[in-house]
Protein backbone atom coordinates (compact mmCIF):
# COMPACT_ATOMS: atom_id res chain seq x y z
CA UNK A 1 0.00 0.00 0.00
CA UNK A 2 1.39 3.18 -1.21
CA UNK A 3 1.33 6.16 1.49
CA UNK A 4 1.16 9.77 0.25
CA UNK A 5 2.70 12.40 3.12
CA UNK A 6 2.11 16.01 2.49
CA UNK A 7 3.98 18.61 4.77
CA UNK A 8 4.11 22.59 4.48
CA UNK A 9 7.23 24.20 5.98
CA UNK A 10 7.21 27.10 8.44
CA UNK A 11 9.66 29.99 8.26
CA UNK A 12 12.88 30.80 7.23
CA UNK A 13 16.21 31.22 8.11
CA UNK A 14 20.24 31.31 7.68
CA UNK A 15 23.75 30.47 8.39
CA UNK A 16 26.82 31.97 7.19
CA UNK A 17 27.26 28.67 4.94
CA UNK A 18 23.91 27.97 4.44
CA UNK A 19 20.95 28.71 2.22
CA UNK A 20 17.94 27.20 0.17
CA UNK A 21 15.82 24.05 0.73
CA UNK A 22 16.80 20.74 1.27
CA UNK A 23 14.17 18.04 2.01
CA UNK A 24 14.85 14.59 3.92
CA UNK A 25 12.29 11.33 4.71
CA UNK A 26 12.61 8.69 6.88
CA UNK A 27 9.94 6.06 7.67
CA UNK A 28 8.24 8.18 10.13
CA UNK A 29 10.44 12.30 9.98
CA UNK A 30 10.31 14.62 7.15
CA UNK A 31 12.72 17.38 7.66
CA UNK A 32 13.38 20.22 5.80
CA UNK A 33 15.61 23.50 5.58
CA UNK A 34 16.10 26.59 4.25
CA UNK A 35 18.71 29.96 4.28
CA UNK A 36 20.70 32.69 2.71
CA UNK A 37 23.64 34.59 2.81
CA UNK A 38 24.69 37.63 1.80
CA UNK A 39 28.20 39.12 1.68
CA UNK A 40 27.71 42.64 0.46
CA UNK A 41 28.79 46.43 0.18
CA UNK A 42 26.44 48.27 1.82
CA UNK A 43 26.39 52.08 0.83
CA UNK A 44 24.46 54.50 2.57
CA UNK A 45 24.08 57.97 1.25
CA UNK A 46 23.96 61.59 2.64
CA UNK A 47 26.16 63.01 5.84
CA UNK A 48 24.65 60.35 7.98
CA UNK A 49 25.66 57.54 6.06
CA UNK A 50 28.61 55.60 5.34
CA UNK A 51 30.43 52.54 3.73
CA UNK A 52 31.04 48.90 5.20
CA UNK A 53 31.24 45.19 3.83
CA UNK A 54 28.81 43.18 6.25
CA UNK A 55 27.35 39.30 5.28
CA UNK A 56 23.79 39.03 7.13
CA UNK A 57 22.63 35.78 7.28
CA UNK A 58 20.05 33.23 8.48
CA UNK A 59 19.51 29.32 8.45
CA UNK A 60 16.53 27.67 9.33
CA UNK A 61 15.75 23.55 10.25
CA UNK A 62 12.60 21.64 10.38
CA UNK A 63 10.95 17.97 11.02
CA UNK A 64 7.66 17.29 10.91
CA UNK A 65 5.62 13.74 11.35
CA UNK A 66 2.07 12.38 11.91
CA UNK A 67 1.09 11.10 15.09
CA UNK A 68 -2.52 9.24 16.10
CA UNK A 69 -3.28 12.69 17.39
CA UNK A 70 -2.65 14.99 14.58
CA UNK A 71 0.92 16.49 12.80
CA UNK A 72 4.00 17.52 15.20
CA UNK A 73 6.65 19.93 14.53
CA UNK A 74 9.81 21.15 15.44
CA UNK A 75 11.37 24.34 13.81
CA UNK A 76 14.46 26.10 14.82
CA UNK A 77 16.26 28.96 13.22
CA UNK A 78 19.48 30.28 13.80
CA UNK A 79 21.71 33.49 12.63
CA UNK A 80 25.65 34.11 12.69
CA UNK A 81 24.64 38.38 12.13
CA UNK A 82 26.30 39.06 15.55
CA UNK A 83 29.89 37.74 13.99
CA UNK A 84 29.26 38.56 10.76
CA UNK A 85 27.24 41.75 10.96
CA UNK A 86 28.56 42.78 14.54
CA UNK A 87 26.90 44.27 17.82
CA UNK A 88 26.00 47.76 15.90
CA UNK A 89 24.28 45.89 12.69
CA UNK A 90 24.38 47.28 9.37
CA UNK A 91 23.72 50.52 8.14
CA UNK A 92 20.48 52.13 7.19
CA UNK A 93 19.83 55.61 6.91
CA UNK A 94 16.60 56.56 8.76
CA UNK A 95 15.86 52.85 10.50
CA UNK A 96 15.61 52.96 14.03
CA UNK A 97 15.18 50.38 16.97
CA UNK A 98 16.38 48.68 19.72
CA UNK A 99 19.17 49.82 21.82
CA UNK A 100 22.98 49.51 22.28
CA UNK A 101 25.18 50.79 25.14
CA UNK A 102 22.39 52.53 26.65
CA UNK A 103 21.98 54.61 23.34
CA UNK A 104 18.92 54.18 20.48
CA UNK A 105 20.50 52.31 17.69
CA UNK A 106 19.78 55.19 14.50
CA UNK A 107 20.69 54.45 11.00
CA UNK A 108 21.40 51.04 11.60
CA UNK A 109 19.60 47.82 11.49
CA UNK A 110 20.32 45.86 14.40
CA UNK A 111 21.93 42.26 14.10
CA UNK A 112 19.11 39.25 14.91
CA UNK A 113 19.77 36.81 17.77
CA UNK A 114 21.67 33.65 17.36
CA UNK A 115 18.78 31.74 18.45
CA UNK A 116 15.79 33.59 16.21
CA UNK A 117 13.32 30.43 17.05
CA UNK A 118 13.20 27.76 18.88
CA UNK A 119 9.57 26.44 18.59
CA UNK A 120 7.45 23.13 18.45
CA UNK A 121 4.12 23.23 16.50
CA UNK A 122 0.82 20.15 16.89
CA UNK A 123 -1.96 20.79 14.92
CA UNK A 124 -5.12 18.30 15.61
CA UNK A 125 -7.55 17.65 13.14
CA UNK A 126 -11.17 18.21 14.32
CA UNK A 127 -12.69 17.61 11.22
CA UNK A 128 -12.62 17.47 7.48
CA UNK A 129 -12.08 20.95 7.59
CA UNK A 130 -11.14 21.69 10.61
CA UNK A 131 -7.80 21.46 12.80
CA UNK A 132 -6.77 23.60 16.37
CA UNK A 133 -3.03 24.25 16.71
CA UNK A 134 -1.06 24.59 19.42
CA UNK A 135 2.64 26.32 18.47
CA UNK A 136 5.08 27.98 21.31
CA UNK A 137 8.55 27.61 22.96
CA UNK A 138 11.38 29.90 24.07
CA UNK A 139 11.66 31.64 20.96
CA UNK A 140 9.14 32.10 18.49
CA UNK A 141 7.19 34.47 16.72
CA UNK A 142 3.39 35.80 17.93
CA UNK A 143 0.30 35.90 15.69
CA UNK A 144 1.24 39.68 15.30
CA UNK A 145 1.47 41.40 11.66
CA UNK A 146 2.02 40.16 7.93
CA UNK A 147 4.71 37.26 7.59
CA UNK A 148 7.97 38.58 8.56
CA UNK A 149 10.33 39.97 5.72
CA UNK A 150 12.98 37.79 5.68
CA UNK A 151 10.39 34.92 5.05
CA UNK A 152 7.88 36.61 2.14
CA UNK A 153 8.23 35.92 -1.30
CA UNK A 154 7.75 39.34 -2.54
CA UNK A 155 10.70 40.31 -0.53
CA UNK A 156 13.20 37.54 -2.08
CA UNK A 157 16.70 38.80 -2.73
CA UNK A 158 16.40 41.80 -0.73
CA UNK A 159 19.42 41.92 1.86
CA UNK A 160 18.04 44.73 3.64
CA UNK A 161 15.00 45.43 6.43
CA UNK A 162 11.96 47.51 5.70
CA UNK A 163 12.57 51.18 7.88
CA UNK A 164 8.79 49.79 8.51
CA UNK A 165 10.48 46.54 10.56
CA UNK A 166 9.30 47.76 13.64
CA UNK A 167 5.62 48.76 12.86
CA UNK A 168 4.74 45.43 11.17
CA UNK A 169 6.91 42.03 12.63
CA UNK A 170 9.82 43.47 14.89
CA UNK A 171 8.08 40.60 17.16
CA UNK A 172 9.05 38.00 15.28
CA UNK A 173 11.49 36.97 17.73
CA UNK A 174 9.66 36.96 21.21
CA UNK A 175 11.91 34.91 23.72
CA UNK A 176 8.54 33.67 25.11
CA UNK A 177 5.60 33.03 23.15
CA UNK A 178 2.52 30.63 23.21
CA UNK A 179 -0.26 30.35 20.51
CA UNK A 180 -3.40 28.57 19.87
CA UNK A 181 -5.12 28.82 16.37
CA UNK A 182 -8.23 27.44 15.31
CA UNK A 183 -8.45 26.61 11.09
CA UNK A 184 -11.68 26.11 9.52
CA UNK A 185 -11.41 26.15 5.13
CA UNK A 186 -9.85 29.53 4.12
CA UNK A 187 -10.04 31.60 7.35
CA UNK A 188 -7.69 30.79 9.87
CA UNK A 189 -7.78 32.59 13.35
CA UNK A 190 -5.15 32.98 15.98
CA UNK A 191 -4.11 34.50 19.74
CA UNK A 192 -0.87 34.45 21.60
CA UNK A 193 1.02 35.44 24.86
CA UNK A 194 4.57 36.30 24.85
CA UNK A 195 6.49 38.27 25.85
CA UNK A 196 6.92 41.69 23.93
CA UNK A 197 10.29 43.32 25.07
CA UNK A 198 13.26 43.70 22.24
CA UNK A 199 16.14 42.07 22.91
CA UNK A 200 19.15 42.93 24.59
CA UNK A 201 22.57 43.32 23.02
CA UNK A 202 23.89 40.62 23.74
CA UNK A 203 23.34 38.38 20.59
CA UNK A 204 24.09 34.82 22.31
CA UNK A 205 22.07 34.38 25.16
CA UNK A 206 18.20 34.03 25.87
CA UNK A 207 16.34 37.43 26.92
CA UNK A 208 13.37 36.04 28.75
CA UNK A 209 10.62 37.79 30.71
CA UNK A 210 7.41 37.34 31.49
CA UNK A 211 4.71 36.55 29.20
CA UNK A 212 2.65 40.16 29.48
CA UNK A 213 1.92 40.75 26.27
CA UNK A 214 -0.87 39.54 23.97
CA UNK A 215 -1.96 39.71 20.20
CA UNK A 216 -4.90 38.21 18.12
CA UNK A 217 -4.85 37.88 14.09
CA UNK A 218 -7.12 36.39 11.36
CA UNK A 219 -5.77 35.21 7.98
CA UNK A 220 -8.26 34.51 5.43
CA UNK A 221 -6.93 32.34 2.02
CA UNK A 222 -9.91 31.81 -0.96
CA UNK A 223 -7.30 30.02 -2.81
CA UNK A 224 -3.45 29.10 -3.05
CA UNK A 225 -2.09 33.03 -4.38
CA UNK A 226 -4.06 34.98 -2.34
CA UNK A 227 -3.61 35.35 1.42
CA UNK A 228 -5.26 38.59 3.68
CA UNK A 229 -4.60 38.88 7.52
CA UNK A 230 -5.53 41.87 9.87
CA UNK A 231 -4.24 41.68 13.39
CA UNK A 232 -3.59 43.74 16.47
CA UNK A 233 -1.69 42.97 20.20
CA UNK A 234 -0.43 44.58 23.20
CA UNK A 235 3.25 44.66 23.64
CA UNK A 236 4.39 45.53 27.39
CA UNK A 237 7.35 47.92 27.56
CA UNK A 238 8.67 46.95 24.01
CA UNK A 239 11.67 49.52 24.14
CA UNK A 240 14.25 49.33 26.46
CA UNK A 241 15.05 52.73 26.37
CA UNK A 242 11.20 53.39 27.17
CA UNK A 243 9.96 51.51 30.14
CA UNK A 244 6.63 51.79 31.00
CA UNK A 245 5.58 52.71 27.69
CA UNK A 246 3.35 50.67 26.21
CA UNK A 247 2.38 49.65 22.61
CA UNK A 248 -0.91 49.13 21.15
CA UNK A 249 0.27 47.57 17.09
CA UNK A 250 -2.43 47.22 14.57
CA UNK A 251 -1.70 45.74 11.18
CA UNK A 252 -3.19 44.86 7.86
CA UNK A 253 -1.78 42.94 4.77
CA UNK A 254 -3.09 41.32 1.75
CA UNK A 255 -0.55 39.13 -0.16
CA UNK A 256 -0.13 37.71 -3.55
CA UNK A 257 1.84 35.31 -4.97
CA UNK A 258 1.96 33.00 -7.85
CA UNK A 259 4.60 29.32 -8.18
CA UNK A 260 5.69 28.34 -11.75
CA UNK A 261 7.73 25.80 -10.82
CA UNK A 262 11.13 27.16 -9.30
CA UNK A 263 9.66 30.73 -10.69
CA UNK A 264 7.80 32.98 -8.81
CA UNK A 265 5.94 36.65 -8.82
CA UNK A 266 4.50 37.64 -5.40
CA UNK A 267 3.46 41.45 -4.12
CA UNK A 268 2.37 42.28 -0.80
CA UNK A 269 1.22 45.05 0.92
CA UNK A 270 1.09 46.71 4.02
CA UNK A 271 -0.24 49.14 6.59
CA UNK A 272 0.47 49.07 10.09
CA UNK A 273 0.10 51.65 13.13
CA UNK A 274 1.46 51.81 16.65
CA UNK A 275 -0.13 53.62 19.28
CA UNK A 276 1.27 54.65 22.80
CA UNK A 277 0.33 57.39 24.93
CA UNK A 278 3.09 59.50 23.45
CA UNK A 279 2.07 59.21 20.06
CA UNK A 280 0.86 57.22 17.37
CA UNK A 281 2.65 56.49 13.91
CA UNK A 282 1.62 54.92 10.40
CA UNK A 283 3.59 52.95 7.89
CA UNK A 284 2.77 51.66 4.84
CA UNK A 285 5.23 49.44 2.54
CA UNK A 286 4.47 47.68 -0.93
CA UNK A 287 6.53 45.10 -2.32
CA UNK A 288 6.61 43.18 -4.83
CA UNK A 289 9.70 40.53 -6.62
CA UNK A 290 9.50 38.05 -9.78
CA UNK A 291 12.17 35.07 -9.88
CA UNK A 292 12.18 33.53 -13.67
CA UNK A 293 15.12 31.08 -14.62
CA UNK A 294 18.42 32.62 -13.37
CA UNK A 295 17.22 36.06 -12.57
CA UNK A 296 15.45 37.80 -10.08
CA UNK A 297 13.94 41.74 -9.93
CA UNK A 298 12.74 43.33 -6.37
CA UNK A 299 11.20 46.59 -5.44
CA UNK A 300 9.57 48.26 -2.41
CA UNK A 301 8.38 51.28 -1.59
CA UNK A 302 7.74 52.69 1.78
CA UNK A 303 6.48 55.46 3.58
CA UNK A 304 6.35 55.73 7.65
CA UNK A 305 5.92 58.78 9.81
CA UNK A 306 9.56 58.53 11.47
CA UNK A 307 10.18 60.32 15.01
CA UNK A 308 11.53 63.46 14.15
CA UNK A 309 13.32 64.28 17.33
CA UNK A 310 14.68 60.96 17.75
CA UNK A 311 16.50 60.90 14.36
CA UNK A 312 17.16 64.71 14.82
CA UNK A 313 19.08 63.97 18.14
CA UNK A 314 19.97 60.51 18.68
CA UNK A 315 18.61 60.56 21.98
CA UNK A 316 15.12 59.07 23.50
CA UNK A 317 12.85 62.24 24.31
CA UNK A 318 9.70 62.98 26.39
CA UNK A 319 7.03 65.40 26.79
CA UNK A 320 5.92 67.10 23.61
CA UNK A 321 8.77 66.44 21.01
CA UNK A 322 7.85 62.53 21.35
CA UNK A 323 4.91 63.23 19.36
CA UNK A 324 6.09 65.14 16.50
CA UNK A 325 6.51 62.82 13.26
CA UNK A 326 7.34 63.42 9.61
CA UNK A 327 6.90 61.21 6.64
CA UNK A 328 9.95 59.59 5.25
CA UNK A 329 9.51 57.86 1.89
CA UNK A 330 11.92 55.24 0.18
CA UNK A 331 12.07 53.66 -2.78
CA UNK A 332 13.88 50.60 -3.96
CA UNK A 333 15.00 48.64 -6.86
CA UNK A 334 17.06 45.78 -7.31
CA UNK A 335 17.93 42.82 -9.34
CA UNK A 336 19.79 39.49 -8.30
CA UNK A 337 21.92 36.78 -11.22
CA UNK A 338 22.52 33.43 -10.34
CA UNK A 339 25.90 33.18 -12.10
CA UNK A 340 27.02 30.24 -9.88
CA UNK A 341 26.22 26.22 -9.42
CA UNK A 342 27.15 23.47 -7.14
CA UNK A 343 26.06 20.52 -6.35
CA UNK A 344 22.28 22.60 -6.28
CA UNK A 345 23.74 25.33 -4.50
CA UNK A 346 23.17 28.60 -6.24
CA UNK A 347 25.52 31.40 -6.29
CA UNK A 348 24.14 35.15 -7.33
CA UNK A 349 25.87 38.55 -8.07
CA UNK A 350 23.36 41.55 -7.63
CA UNK A 351 22.64 45.22 -6.65
CA UNK A 352 19.79 47.69 -5.72
CA UNK A 353 19.40 51.11 -5.43
CA UNK A 354 17.15 53.25 -3.26
CA UNK A 355 16.22 56.52 -3.05
CA UNK A 356 14.15 59.11 -0.31
CA UNK A 357 11.93 61.26 -0.22
CA UNK A 358 12.51 63.19 2.91
CA UNK A 359 10.90 65.68 5.02
CA UNK A 360 12.41 69.51 5.28
CA UNK A 361 12.78 68.65 9.24
CA UNK A 362 15.75 66.02 8.86
CA UNK A 363 17.06 67.60 5.86
CA UNK A 364 20.08 69.22 7.37
CA UNK A 365 20.86 65.97 8.89
CA UNK A 366 20.53 63.50 5.66
CA UNK A 367 20.48 66.03 2.92
CA UNK A 368 17.63 66.60 0.82
CA UNK A 369 18.28 63.44 -2.07
CA UNK A 370 20.31 61.01 -0.25
CA UNK A 371 20.93 57.68 -2.52
CA UNK A 372 21.74 54.25 -1.21
CA UNK A 373 23.04 51.32 -2.83
CA UNK A 374 24.11 47.82 -2.61
CA UNK A 375 26.67 45.09 -4.44
CA UNK A 376 26.37 41.65 -3.38
CA UNK A 377 27.04 37.89 -3.70
CA UNK A 378 24.00 35.82 -2.55
CA UNK A 379 24.27 31.59 -1.36
CA UNK A 380 21.45 29.62 -1.26
CA UNK A 381 21.02 25.78 -1.22
CA UNK A 382 19.36 23.03 -3.17
CA UNK A 383 15.51 23.98 -3.69
CA UNK A 384 14.44 20.25 -3.55
CA UNK A 385 11.33 19.92 -5.41
CA UNK A 386 9.06 21.21 -2.99
CA UNK A 387 10.53 24.45 -3.74
CA UNK A 388 11.80 27.07 -0.74
CA UNK A 389 9.84 28.10 2.10
CA UNK A 390 8.60 31.25 1.36
CA UNK A 391 5.54 32.84 3.26
CA UNK A 392 5.76 30.51 6.16
CA UNK A 393 5.14 31.56 9.56
CA UNK A 394 5.71 29.36 13.11
CA UNK A 395 1.89 29.28 13.79
CA UNK A 396 1.02 27.71 10.28
CA UNK A 397 -1.57 24.65 10.05
CA UNK A 398 0.89 22.15 9.59
CA UNK A 399 -2.04 20.03 7.80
Amino acid sequence: MERTVRVCAIGIVTLTLCAGTAIAQDSEWMRMQDGILFAEFDHQGGPRGGDEFVAPNWWMGMASRDTSHGRLTFTGMLSLDAATVGTNGYGEIFQAGEALNGKPLIDRQHPHDFFMQLAAIWRIPVTDDTGFTLAGGPVGEPALGPVAYMHRASAIDNPTAPLSHHTFDSTHIAFGVVTAAIDHGPITIEGSVFNGREPDQNRWDFDFGPLDSYSARIWYRPNSEWELQASSGRLTSPEQLEPGVNVVRSTASVQWTRKRGFDVTSVTAGVGVNHSDEATRAAFFAEGARHAGKTTIYGRFEALQAETALLQTGEVVEGPLASISDTVRAFTLGAVRDVWYWRGFEGGVGGDITVYGVPASLQQMYSSGPVSLHVFFRVRPPAGHMGRMLNMRMSQPMR
